[in-house]
């Protein structure tokens, strides 16, 4: 594709252009929707498009700007991850549990793009209900990496990813309970943002575990990432985890700061640095932040102690979680049903035909979790480790105003290859679970290429509400990476 085509575009210079009326809101749809048409078929970023609704939608977004209309994000096409309700499309969570489900109402997310004049397309690609880390256990076909087709885009989020990698989308919206934005960003060299756990509402996110679990965007830049999560961001009554916080103001923030990261400290985990730790992986981060060195940042060495027992601590909770949260897909009171002659046959055979492999594994897991004689050993005792972990948190962030470190283990590996060793793809959220567990916020930001022309992000952990100081480090590397030599 054409760097000069629409659907190349940022997020930021397709607002800009709209706004300057140097392009239509139909011609970057259908940019888009030729950029889908072309490498959809290959890459599977995509569950479903509706090209007659986009069309409409762009051709009501023109009339509107000609008439005066300035919405800030009206006529950008947008994708959203297939777990986020949007009114009279579909919400398949990429399971035959809902394959033929079509939400009847918006998310609260889908509600506030829509008010910005966003035009919301097609149905990302995801983990079946979110449960996975490569995008593979999809009931619609795996999602490919478009910088290799043989190797996974990364997961849950894996579409999104794929799509604002691709140019098949302007940007996306993603969901992130352990790393389903930030470790498909990472491998597919796209920015990911995790918000603050209440920052975004999840009303209309249907649920995997809901302490844990919090919608963001997959953007092309950091100022993209930036103008998106000011769009959606916000308390939602709807959600009473919402916070009753001010807007974060993350586009007026970058605009204002400087490029450099005089005054900033940045800390460097060792416990993130150790076995397992894929040598170009550790070479590119640690280039990453030799340069926020360059641009002025203290780097200090800081310690998460826990970190050792956060995917223990995390596989307990979330699964605990999703344990209650899909007992409603009973074959009842909405989803597929399997006929049988009794009820708990018709119970057991709708959700044996409707959940795939990994979304069984993980409720039963939970559902053991929490069983009698074993919820204070296993459950209780998680959310222990999850108090201490926050803690951890906490303490480091009176040393630094930002952690970096890996976002991933590795760069984005092939196909099949961890599909059938359920520990080894549940470790490549090493670095990113903590995250979640402790509810504060983080980016995955490029840092590079390994020798093999394979995409790999630096994470970037701020506090809680902190993600205004946290995309400006990241867009000052960013920009670095930018710069000539």
């Amino acid at each position: 594709m054409a760097m000069n085509a629409p659907a190349a575009w940022t997020l930021a210079e397709t607002r800009a252009r709209l706004a300057a009326r140097d392009v239509s809101a139909r011609e970057v749809v259908e940019s888009v929707l030729e950029a889908i048409e072309r490498r959809n078929g290959e890459l599977n970023a995509y569950i479903s498009v509706d090209a007659d609704a986009a069309l409409a939608a762009a051709h009501e977004a023109d009339e509107r700007r000609s008439r005066g209309d300035s919405a800030p994000l009206l006529g950008v096409p947008i994708g959203v991850k297939d777990n986020i309700a949007v009114r009279d499309a579909p919400c398949t969570c990429a399971s035959r549990m809902l394959a033929n489900y079509r939400s009847p109402y918006d998310s609260t997310v889908a509600a506030r793009l829509r008010a910005t004049g966003a035009i919301l397309l097609g149905r990302l690609n995801l983990d079946e209900f979110a449960m996975g880390s490569s995008t593979e256990t999809s009931a619609f076909g795996p999602v490919r990496n478009p910088w290799d087709p043989e190797r996974v885009a990364g997961g849950s989020s894996g579409g999104s990813a794929a799509a604002v990698a691709a140019n098949l989308a302007i940007a996306a919206l993603g969901s992130d309970t352990g790393g389903s934005i930030r470790q498909p960003a990472s491998f597919c060299g796209c920015v990911g943002l995790k918000p603050t756990y209440g920052r975004v509402s999840r009303y209309g996110l249907v649920a995997y575990a809901s302490s844990l679990d919090q919608i963001g965007p997959i953007t092309k830049t950091v100022l993209d990432a930036a103008i998106l999560l000011d769009a959606i961001a916000g308390r939602d009554p709807r959600d009473s985890t919402t916070l009753e916080v001010p807007p974060p103001g993350c586009e007026r923030a970058l605009e204002t700061a400087s490029q450099d990261l005089r005054g900033v400290r940045i800390g460097i985990p060792g416990e993130y640095f150790i076995g397992g730790l894929d040598a170009e992986v550790e070479r590119l981060v640690r280039g990453a932040i030799t340069r926020a060195g360059a641009l002025g940042a203290e780097i200090v060495a800081v310690s998460l102690p826990h970190t050792r027992h956060a995917i223990a601590s995390y596989y307990l909770i979330a699964t605990a979680e999703a344990s209650a949260n899909l007992a409603r897909y009973d074959g009842v009171r909405y989803g597929l049903r399997v006929s049988a002659e009794g009820v708990t046959e018709m119970y057991a055979r709708t959700r044996g035909a409707g959940f795939g492999l990994e979304v069984r594994r993980r409720i039963i897991l939970g559902t053991h979790a929490l069983s009698a004689g074993y919820y204070d050993q296993y459950y209780l005792r998680a959310q222990k480790v999850r108090t201490l972990i926050r803690r951890d948190f906490a303490a480091a962030f009176e040393r630094c105003d930002v952690i970096a470190g890996p976002v991933a283990p590795t760069p984005a590996f092939r196909l099949g290859e961890n599909l059938d060793d359920p520990l080894k793809m549940y470790l490549s959220d090493v670095y990113t679970v903590p995250v979640n567990l402790a509810g504060v916020c983080a980016v995955s930001v490029p840092a590079g290429r390994t020798s093999a022309g394979l995409p790999v992000g630096l994470q970037l952990i701020g506090p809680a509400m902190g993600e205004a100081s946290l995309l400006r480090v990241a867009r000052a590397l960013e920009r670095e990476r930018e710069t000539p030599p």
